[in-house]
Protein backbone atom coordinates (compact mmCIF):
# COMPACT_ATOMS: atom_id res chain seq x y z
CA UNK A 1 0.00 0.00 0.00
CA UNK A 2 1.27 3.54 -0.85
CA UNK A 3 -0.02 6.35 0.40
CA UNK A 4 0.75 10.27 -1.58
CA UNK A 5 0.12 13.40 0.11
CA UNK A 6 -0.79 16.46 -2.52
CA UNK A 7 -0.61 19.81 -1.93
CA UNK A 8 -3.02 20.07 -4.85
CA UNK A 9 -4.52 17.48 -7.23
CA UNK A 10 -7.06 17.88 -10.38
CA UNK A 11 -10.04 15.81 -9.55
CA UNK A 12 -12.88 15.51 -11.47
CA UNK A 13 -14.73 18.54 -10.25
CA UNK A 14 -11.57 20.91 -10.22
CA UNK A 15 -8.67 21.73 -7.61
CA UNK A 16 -8.50 20.88 -4.38
CA UNK A 17 -6.27 21.27 -1.65
CA UNK A 18 -4.17 18.83 0.65
CA UNK A 19 -5.32 16.01 -1.10
CA UNK A 20 -4.41 12.60 0.45
CA UNK A 21 -4.40 9.28 -1.77
CA UNK A 22 -4.18 5.83 -0.63
CA UNK A 23 -2.71 3.38 -3.38
CA UNK A 24 -3.93 -0.64 -2.89
CA UNK A 25 -3.75 -2.83 -5.73
CA UNK A 26 -2.83 -0.51 -8.32
CA UNK A 27 -6.54 1.40 -7.64
CA UNK A 28 -7.02 4.98 -5.53
CA UNK A 29 -8.76 2.99 -2.80
CA UNK A 30 -9.44 6.09 -0.94
CA UNK A 31 -8.89 9.93 -1.26
CA UNK A 32 -9.53 12.17 1.31
CA UNK A 33 -9.81 16.25 1.17
CA UNK A 34 -8.10 19.18 3.13
CA UNK A 35 -6.43 16.11 4.91
CA UNK A 36 -3.15 15.95 6.73
CA UNK A 37 -0.21 14.64 6.12
CA UNK A 38 1.00 11.10 7.61
CA UNK A 39 4.71 10.41 8.42
CA UNK A 40 4.63 7.62 5.70
CA UNK A 41 2.98 9.89 2.68
CA UNK A 42 5.09 10.26 0.22
CA UNK A 43 4.75 14.62 -0.15
CA UNK A 44 4.63 15.74 -3.33
CA UNK A 45 3.63 19.20 -5.27
CA UNK A 46 0.80 19.41 -7.65
CA UNK A 47 -1.35 16.03 -8.79
CA UNK A 48 -3.11 15.91 -12.50
CA UNK A 49 -4.21 12.67 -13.79
CA UNK A 50 -2.05 10.88 -16.88
CA UNK A 51 -3.12 11.57 -20.50
CA UNK A 52 -3.24 8.70 -22.56
CA UNK A 53 -1.29 8.74 -26.67
CA UNK A 54 -4.24 7.58 -28.37
CA UNK A 55 -2.00 6.73 -31.68
CA UNK A 56 1.18 5.62 -31.29
CA UNK A 57 3.12 3.58 -34.05
CA UNK A 58 6.22 2.79 -31.52
CA UNK A 59 8.72 1.38 -34.01
CA UNK A 60 8.52 4.94 -36.15
CA UNK A 61 10.25 6.10 -32.96
CA UNK A 62 13.23 4.73 -35.21
CA UNK A 63 12.64 7.33 -37.46
CA UNK A 64 12.62 10.56 -36.33
CA UNK A 65 14.82 12.99 -38.11
CA UNK A 66 15.90 10.77 -40.82
CA UNK A 67 13.51 11.77 -43.30
CA UNK A 68 14.07 15.12 -43.15
CA UNK A 69 16.41 15.42 -45.88
CA UNK A 70 15.08 16.95 -49.16
CA UNK A 71 14.46 14.29 -52.40
CA UNK A 72 16.45 13.94 -55.63
CA UNK A 73 13.29 14.73 -57.02
CA UNK A 74 12.82 18.31 -54.76
CA UNK A 75 9.48 17.97 -53.99
CA UNK A 76 8.26 15.43 -51.15
CA UNK A 77 5.08 14.40 -49.18
CA UNK A 78 3.19 12.30 -46.98
CA UNK A 79 3.95 9.60 -49.80
CA UNK A 80 7.57 10.02 -50.36
CA UNK A 81 7.74 9.60 -46.11
CA UNK A 82 5.63 6.36 -46.75
CA UNK A 83 8.63 4.73 -48.52
CA UNK A 84 11.51 5.91 -46.24
CA UNK A 85 9.12 4.02 -43.33
CA UNK A 86 8.24 0.68 -45.32
CA UNK A 87 12.26 0.67 -45.94
CA UNK A 88 12.36 0.35 -41.73
CA UNK A 89 9.39 -1.62 -41.11
CA UNK A 90 10.92 -4.01 -43.39
CA UNK A 91 13.57 -5.05 -40.89
CA UNK A 92 12.32 -4.49 -37.81
CA UNK A 93 12.39 -7.80 -35.63
CA UNK A 94 11.05 -8.73 -32.35
CA UNK A 95 14.13 -7.61 -30.60
CA UNK A 96 14.14 -4.26 -32.21
CA UNK A 97 10.88 -3.55 -31.25
CA UNK A 98 10.67 -4.20 -28.01
CA UNK A 99 13.91 -1.97 -27.26
CA UNK A 100 12.25 0.83 -29.65
CA UNK A 101 9.25 0.36 -28.17
CA UNK A 102 10.57 0.50 -24.71
CA UNK A 103 12.45 3.90 -25.39
CA UNK A 104 9.50 5.77 -26.58
CA UNK A 105 6.79 4.12 -23.71
CA UNK A 106 9.87 5.76 -21.44
CA UNK A 107 9.92 8.58 -23.13
CA UNK A 108 6.04 9.38 -23.05
CA UNK A 109 6.14 8.49 -18.77
CA UNK A 110 8.82 11.05 -18.69
CA UNK A 111 6.32 13.68 -20.54
CA UNK A 112 3.04 13.24 -18.94
CA UNK A 113 1.55 10.49 -21.11
CA UNK A 114 0.32 7.17 -18.39
CA UNK A 115 -1.09 5.30 -21.35
CA UNK A 116 -0.94 4.36 -25.16
CA UNK A 117 -2.89 2.95 -27.59
CA UNK A 118 -0.48 0.84 -29.89
CA UNK A 119 -1.80 1.12 -33.50
CA UNK A 120 -0.01 -1.59 -34.10
CA UNK A 121 0.02 -3.78 -38.13
CA UNK A 122 4.05 -5.12 -38.00
CA UNK A 123 2.24 -8.66 -36.85
CA UNK A 124 5.45 -10.35 -39.26
CA UNK A 125 8.87 -10.54 -37.71
CA UNK A 126 11.16 -10.54 -40.77
CA UNK A 127 13.58 -12.76 -38.72
CA UNK A 128 10.88 -15.10 -37.67
CA UNK A 129 8.19 -14.82 -40.42
CA UNK A 130 6.49 -18.77 -39.20
CA UNK A 131 6.48 -17.46 -35.29
CA UNK A 132 2.74 -15.72 -35.06
CA UNK A 133 2.83 -13.26 -32.23
CA UNK A 134 6.82 -12.24 -31.48
CA UNK A 135 6.04 -8.77 -32.35
CA UNK A 136 2.25 -8.70 -30.30
CA UNK A 137 4.72 -10.17 -27.37
CA UNK A 138 7.30 -7.59 -28.06
CA UNK A 139 4.79 -4.91 -27.69
CA UNK A 140 3.79 -6.22 -24.63
CA UNK A 141 7.07 -6.76 -23.12
CA UNK A 142 7.71 -2.74 -24.15
CA UNK A 143 4.60 -1.63 -21.85
CA UNK A 144 5.56 -4.27 -19.20
CA UNK A 145 9.80 -3.01 -18.64
CA UNK A 146 8.47 0.43 -19.01
CA UNK A 147 5.29 0.61 -16.67
CA UNK A 148 2.92 2.22 -19.23
CA UNK A 149 -0.85 1.23 -19.11
CA UNK A 150 -1.00 -0.47 -23.05
CA UNK A 151 -4.11 -0.67 -25.51
CA UNK A 152 -2.99 -2.70 -28.08
CA UNK A 153 -4.79 -1.96 -31.40
CA UNK A 154 -4.10 -5.07 -33.80
CA UNK A 155 -4.56 -3.48 -37.54
CA UNK A 156 -5.59 -5.16 -40.29
CA UNK A 157 -3.89 -4.38 -43.52
CA UNK A 158 -4.61 -6.05 -46.59
CA UNK A 159 -4.21 -4.49 -49.68
CA UNK A 160 -2.31 -1.46 -51.42
CA UNK A 161 -5.01 0.33 -52.75
CA UNK A 162 -8.88 1.14 -53.50
CA UNK A 163 -8.11 -0.64 -57.25
CA UNK A 164 -5.57 -2.57 -55.99
CA UNK A 165 -6.70 -5.84 -53.89
CA UNK A 166 -3.20 -7.43 -53.17
CA UNK A 167 -0.67 -5.68 -51.44
CA UNK A 168 2.23 -3.88 -52.90
CA UNK A 169 5.80 -5.58 -52.44
CA UNK A 170 6.92 -3.59 -49.58
CA UNK A 171 3.80 -3.95 -47.48
CA UNK A 172 3.74 -8.14 -48.16
CA UNK A 173 6.06 -8.20 -45.05
CA UNK A 174 2.65 -7.22 -42.36
CA UNK A 175 -0.49 -7.57 -44.96
CA UNK A 176 -2.71 -10.74 -44.03
CA UNK A 177 -6.19 -12.32 -45.14
CA UNK A 178 -8.37 -11.29 -43.00
CA UNK A 179 -9.18 -14.58 -41.21
CA UNK A 180 -5.04 -14.68 -39.87
CA UNK A 181 -5.86 -11.44 -38.90
CA UNK A 182 -8.84 -12.23 -36.55
CA UNK A 183 -7.48 -15.14 -35.17
CA UNK A 184 -4.53 -12.91 -34.44
CA UNK A 185 -6.62 -10.68 -32.69
CA UNK A 186 -8.12 -13.84 -30.91
CA UNK A 187 -5.02 -14.74 -29.92
CA UNK A 188 -3.89 -11.45 -28.00
CA UNK A 189 -7.32 -11.63 -26.72
CA UNK A 190 -6.34 -14.83 -25.17
CA UNK A 191 -3.08 -14.03 -23.75
CA UNK A 192 -3.13 -10.27 -22.90
CA UNK A 193 -3.74 -10.39 -19.32
CA UNK A 194 -5.83 -7.91 -16.52
CA UNK A 195 -2.31 -5.75 -17.59
CA UNK A 196 -3.57 -5.23 -21.04
CA UNK A 197 -6.58 -4.02 -22.92
CA UNK A 198 -6.95 -4.90 -26.44
CA UNK A 199 -9.00 -3.16 -28.96
CA UNK A 200 -9.14 -3.63 -32.89
CA UNK A 201 -7.94 -1.25 -36.22
CA UNK A 202 -8.62 -1.25 -39.88
CA UNK A 203 -5.18 0.80 -41.72
CA UNK A 204 -7.53 2.80 -43.66
CA UNK A 205 -10.16 2.88 -46.26
CA UNK A 206 -7.84 2.11 -48.77
CA UNK A 207 -5.97 -0.32 -47.12
CA UNK A 208 -9.13 -2.48 -45.94
CA UNK A 209 -11.54 -3.70 -48.08
CA UNK A 210 -15.39 -2.85 -47.52
CA UNK A 211 -16.32 -6.53 -46.66
CA UNK A 212 -12.88 -6.90 -44.26
CA UNK A 213 -13.98 -3.67 -42.29
CA UNK A 214 -17.47 -5.36 -42.04
CA UNK A 215 -15.87 -8.28 -40.16
CA UNK A 216 -13.89 -6.04 -37.58
CA UNK A 217 -16.79 -3.50 -37.38
CA UNK A 218 -18.55 -6.71 -36.06
CA UNK A 219 -15.79 -7.73 -33.50
CA UNK A 220 -16.07 -4.57 -32.28
CA UNK A 221 -19.24 -4.66 -31.88
CA UNK A 222 -19.79 -7.73 -30.19
CA UNK A 223 -17.19 -7.44 -27.52
CA UNK A 224 -18.05 -2.95 -27.58
CA UNK A 225 -14.60 -2.88 -27.41
CA UNK A 226 -12.65 0.05 -29.23
CA UNK A 227 -11.83 0.69 -33.11
CA UNK A 228 -9.58 2.64 -34.57
CA UNK A 229 -9.13 3.68 -38.22
CA UNK A 230 -6.93 5.74 -40.12
CA UNK A 231 -8.91 7.81 -41.94
CA UNK A 232 -8.78 11.69 -44.68
CA UNK A 233 -5.18 12.28 -43.93
CA UNK A 234 -4.31 12.72 -47.44
CA UNK A 235 -5.96 14.57 -50.40
CA UNK A 236 -5.13 11.60 -52.49
CA UNK A 237 -7.17 9.24 -50.33
CA UNK A 238 -10.01 11.92 -50.97
CA UNK A 239 -9.71 11.53 -54.73
CA UNK A 240 -9.25 8.13 -54.32
CA UNK A 241 -12.19 7.43 -51.81
CA UNK A 242 -14.48 9.31 -54.45
CA UNK A 243 -13.32 7.01 -57.58
CA UNK A 244 -13.63 3.74 -56.23
CA UNK A 245 -17.39 4.69 -53.47
CA UNK A 246 -18.43 7.86 -54.76
CA UNK A 247 -18.01 9.36 -51.80
CA UNK A 248 -15.38 11.06 -49.71
CA UNK A 249 -14.10 8.75 -46.54
CA UNK A 250 -15.84 10.19 -43.59
CA UNK A 251 -18.80 10.43 -45.39
CA UNK A 252 -18.95 6.86 -46.73
CA UNK A 253 -18.14 5.47 -43.78
CA UNK A 254 -20.62 7.61 -41.76
CA UNK A 255 -23.84 6.08 -44.61
CA UNK A 256 -22.19 2.22 -44.28
CA UNK A 257 -21.29 1.35 -40.23
CA UNK A 258 -22.73 2.28 -37.08
CA UNK A 259 -19.90 4.84 -36.21
CA UNK A 260 -20.48 5.76 -32.45
CA UNK A 261 -18.99 6.73 -29.26
CA UNK A 262 -16.39 3.24 -29.56
CA UNK A 263 -14.60 4.26 -32.55
CA UNK A 264 -11.34 6.31 -32.80
CA UNK A 265 -10.57 7.83 -36.37
CA UNK A 266 -7.49 8.86 -36.92
CA UNK A 267 -6.44 12.46 -38.00
CA UNK A 268 -9.56 12.71 -40.04
CA UNK A 269 -8.05 16.08 -41.54
CA UNK A 270 -9.67 16.75 -44.75
CA UNK A 271 -13.70 16.91 -44.26
CA UNK A 272 -16.06 19.11 -45.49
CA UNK A 273 -18.75 20.98 -43.45
CA UNK A 274 -21.61 18.68 -43.94
CA UNK A 275 -18.94 15.42 -42.72
CA UNK A 276 -17.50 17.04 -39.94
CA UNK A 277 -21.31 18.16 -38.28
CA UNK A 278 -21.90 14.87 -39.15
CA UNK A 279 -18.66 13.03 -37.32
CA UNK A 280 -19.21 14.89 -34.50
CA UNK A 281 -22.62 13.76 -34.12
CA UNK A 282 -21.96 10.63 -34.34
CA UNK A 283 -19.63 10.25 -30.89
CA UNK A 284 -16.84 8.83 -32.58
CA UNK A 285 -13.50 10.13 -30.81
CA UNK A 286 -11.04 11.75 -33.11
CA UNK A 287 -7.54 10.94 -32.24
CA UNK A 288 -5.48 13.98 -33.56
CA UNK A 289 -1.65 14.20 -33.75
CA UNK A 290 -0.65 17.62 -34.41
CA UNK A 291 3.35 17.21 -34.27
CA UNK A 292 2.85 14.46 -36.98
CA UNK A 293 0.35 15.90 -39.18
CA UNK A 294 2.68 19.22 -39.74
CA UNK A 295 5.58 17.07 -40.16
CA UNK A 296 4.08 15.09 -42.90
CA UNK A 297 2.32 18.21 -44.41
CA UNK A 298 -1.24 16.68 -43.82
CA UNK A 299 -3.19 19.60 -43.45
CA UNK A 300 -5.38 21.23 -40.22
CA UNK A 301 -8.28 19.25 -39.00
CA UNK A 302 -11.13 21.51 -38.76
CA UNK A 303 -11.40 22.08 -35.31
CA UNK A 304 -13.80 24.33 -34.08
CA UNK A 305 -16.31 23.26 -36.24
CA UNK A 306 -16.46 19.68 -35.22
CA UNK A 307 -15.92 21.07 -31.17
CA UNK A 308 -18.98 23.09 -31.76
CA UNK A 309 -21.28 20.10 -32.94
CA UNK A 310 -20.25 17.81 -30.10
CA UNK A 311 -17.12 16.41 -30.92
CA UNK A 312 -14.66 14.77 -28.90
CA UNK A 313 -10.81 14.68 -29.79
CA UNK A 314 -7.88 12.71 -28.13
CA UNK A 315 -4.24 13.36 -29.07
CA UNK A 316 -1.71 10.89 -29.95
CA UNK A 317 2.07 11.31 -30.89
CA UNK A 318 2.28 9.18 -33.99
CA UNK A 319 5.13 8.69 -35.87
CA UNK A 320 6.81 10.21 -32.62
CA UNK A 321 9.10 13.13 -33.79
CA UNK A 322 8.00 14.76 -30.64
CA UNK A 323 6.58 12.68 -27.21
CA UNK A 324 5.31 15.69 -25.12
CA UNK A 325 1.11 15.78 -24.86
CA UNK A 326 1.41 19.57 -23.76
CA UNK A 327 3.41 20.08 -27.06
CA UNK A 328 0.31 18.19 -29.44
CA UNK A 329 -2.37 20.59 -27.36
CA UNK A 330 -0.38 23.59 -27.70
CA UNK A 331 -0.15 22.87 -31.63
CA UNK A 332 -2.99 21.87 -32.04
CA UNK A 333 -4.25 25.25 -30.65
CA UNK A 334 -2.01 27.14 -32.40
CA UNK A 335 -2.78 25.60 -36.00
CA UNK A 336 -6.06 26.73 -35.76
CA UNK A 337 -4.78 30.41 -34.47
CA UNK A 338 -2.24 30.38 -37.93
CA UNK A 339 -5.77 29.49 -40.08
CA UNK A 340 -8.22 31.87 -38.56
CA UNK A 341 -5.90 34.26 -37.51
CA UNK A 342 -7.28 35.04 -34.07
CA UNK A 343 -6.19 33.87 -30.93
CA UNK A 344 -7.78 31.02 -27.88
CA UNK A 345 -10.06 29.03 -30.37
CA UNK A 346 -10.84 26.35 -28.44
CA UNK A 347 -12.61 28.13 -25.57
CA UNK A 348 -16.05 26.32 -26.28
CA UNK A 349 -16.35 25.36 -22.75
CA UNK A 350 -14.02 26.97 -20.55
CA UNK A 351 -12.44 30.18 -21.14
CA UNK A 352 -9.08 28.74 -19.92
CA UNK A 353 -8.13 26.99 -23.78
CA UNK A 354 -5.25 25.13 -21.89
CA UNK A 355 -7.54 23.78 -19.27
CA UNK A 356 -10.04 22.74 -21.64
CA UNK A 357 -7.61 21.28 -24.20
CA UNK A 358 -6.19 19.00 -21.29
CA UNK A 359 -10.14 17.73 -19.87
CA UNK A 360 -11.13 17.01 -23.72
CA UNK A 361 -8.20 14.87 -24.16
CA UNK A 362 -8.37 13.27 -20.80
CA UNK A 363 -11.79 12.40 -21.36
CA UNK A 364 -11.87 11.56 -25.58
CA UNK A 365 -8.35 9.47 -24.98
CA UNK A 366 -9.93 7.01 -22.45
CA UNK A 367 -12.95 6.30 -24.58
CA UNK A 368 -10.44 5.79 -27.63
CA UNK A 369 -8.38 3.32 -25.11
CA UNK A 370 -11.29 1.51 -23.62
CA UNK A 371 -10.76 3.01 -20.34
CA UNK A 372 -13.47 2.83 -17.86
CA UNK A 373 -12.64 5.22 -15.34
CA UNK A 374 -10.49 8.26 -15.82
CA UNK A 375 -9.28 10.72 -13.36
CA UNK A 376 -8.04 11.03 -10.02
CA UNK A 377 -11.02 9.72 -7.80
CA UNK A 378 -11.65 6.43 -5.73
CA UNK A 379 -11.41 3.50 -7.13
CA UNK A 380 -9.83 4.87 -10.30
CA UNK A 381 -6.44 3.49 -11.71
CA UNK A 382 -3.88 5.07 -9.43
CA UNK A 383 -2.03 6.50 -13.05
CA UNK A 384 -1.15 10.24 -12.48
CA UNK A 385 1.16 12.68 -12.41
CA UNK A 386 3.44 15.17 -10.24
CA UNK A 387 4.18 18.54 -11.22
CA UNK A 388 7.51 20.50 -9.88
CA UNK A 389 5.91 23.33 -7.78
CA UNK A 390 9.38 25.03 -7.49
CA UNK A 391 9.66 25.07 -11.70
CA UNK A 392 9.79 28.41 -12.86
CA UNK A 393 6.81 27.27 -15.68
CA UNK A 394 4.55 26.99 -12.62
CA UNK A 395 5.68 30.48 -10.99
CA UNK A 396 2.85 32.89 -10.64
CA UNK A 397 0.33 30.75 -11.68
CA UNK A 398 -2.88 29.67 -9.99
CA UNK A 399 -5.39 26.49 -10.31
CA UNK A 400 -7.36 29.20 -13.02
CA UNK A 401 -4.18 29.35 -14.90
CA UNK A 402 -1.67 26.17 -13.96
CA UNK A 403 -2.82 23.77 -17.02
CA UNK A 404 -2.89 26.93 -19.58
CA UNK A 405 0.87 27.11 -18.28
CA UNK A 406 1.64 23.46 -18.65
CA UNK A 407 0.15 24.03 -22.63
CA UNK A 408 1.67 27.24 -23.67
CA UNK A 409 4.72 27.94 -21.66
CA UNK A 410 6.99 25.39 -23.75
CA UNK A 411 9.79 23.00 -22.40
CA UNK A 412 11.02 21.41 -20.41
CA UNK A 413 8.05 20.27 -18.59
CA UNK A 414 7.58 20.40 -15.08
CA UNK A 415 6.77 16.37 -14.61
CA UNK A 416 8.77 15.25 -11.16
CA UNK A 417 7.09 12.22 -11.02
CA UNK A 418 4.40 9.69 -13.08
CA UNK A 419 2.28 6.50 -11.32
CA UNK A 420 0.88 3.91 -13.37
CA UNK A 421 -1.16 1.35 -11.75
CA UNK A 422 -0.09 2.25 -8.47
CA UNK A 423 4.02 1.98 -9.30
CA UNK A 424 6.21 4.96 -9.15
CA UNK A 425 7.76 4.79 -13.13
CA UNK A 426 9.41 8.44 -13.18
CA UNK A 427 11.34 9.46 -9.85
CA UNK A 428 13.16 13.39 -9.77
CA UNK A 429 11.70 13.62 -13.68
CA UNK A 430 13.84 10.57 -14.73
CA UNK A 431 12.19 6.96 -15.68
CA UNK A 432 13.55 4.81 -13.20
CA UNK A 433 14.38 2.45 -16.63
CA UNK A 434 15.98 5.15 -18.33
CA UNK A 435 19.74 4.17 -18.64
CA UNK A 436 18.94 0.91 -19.76
CA UNK A 437 16.29 1.40 -22.08
CA UNK A 438 18.54 4.07 -23.71
CA UNK A 439 21.69 1.33 -24.02
CA UNK A 440 19.27 -0.90 -25.87
CA UNK A 441 17.77 1.18 -28.01
CA UNK A 442 20.86 2.63 -29.04
CA UNK A 443 21.96 -0.63 -29.75
CA UNK A 444 18.70 -2.12 -31.80
CA UNK A 445 19.17 1.16 -33.59
CA UNK A 446 23.08 0.72 -34.38
CA UNK A 447 22.04 -3.23 -35.49
CA UNK A 448 19.14 -1.93 -38.01
CA UNK A 449 21.37 0.49 -39.34
CA UNK A 450 24.09 -2.17 -40.02
CA UNK A 451 21.10 -3.98 -41.85
CA UNK A 452 19.73 -1.48 -44.33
Amino acid sequence: MTRVFARKALLPDGWADDVRLVIADGRIASLERGASAAPDDTLVGSVIPGLCNAHSHAFQRALAGHTEQRSPAGHDSFWTWRERMYELAGVVDAKALTAIARQAYCEMLASGYTSVAEFHYLHRDPRNPDAEDTMFEAIVSAAEDSGIRLTYVPVHYERAGFDDPEPAPHQRSFAMTIDAFLAHHARAVANSGAAVNVAIGAHSLRAVSHESLQEIVRVATDAFIPIHLHVAEQQREIDQCMGAYGRRPVRWLLENFPVAANWCLVHATHMDHDETEALAKSGAVVALCPSTEANLGDGLFPLHHYLSNGGRIAIGSDSHISINPFEELRWLEYGQRLASQSRNVVSLRDSHVGRELFLRALEGGAAASGQETVGINENAPADFVVLCDDDPMLAGHDDESRLDALVFSGYPLPVERVMVNGNWCVVDAVHVDRDRSRAEYAAALANLGAMR
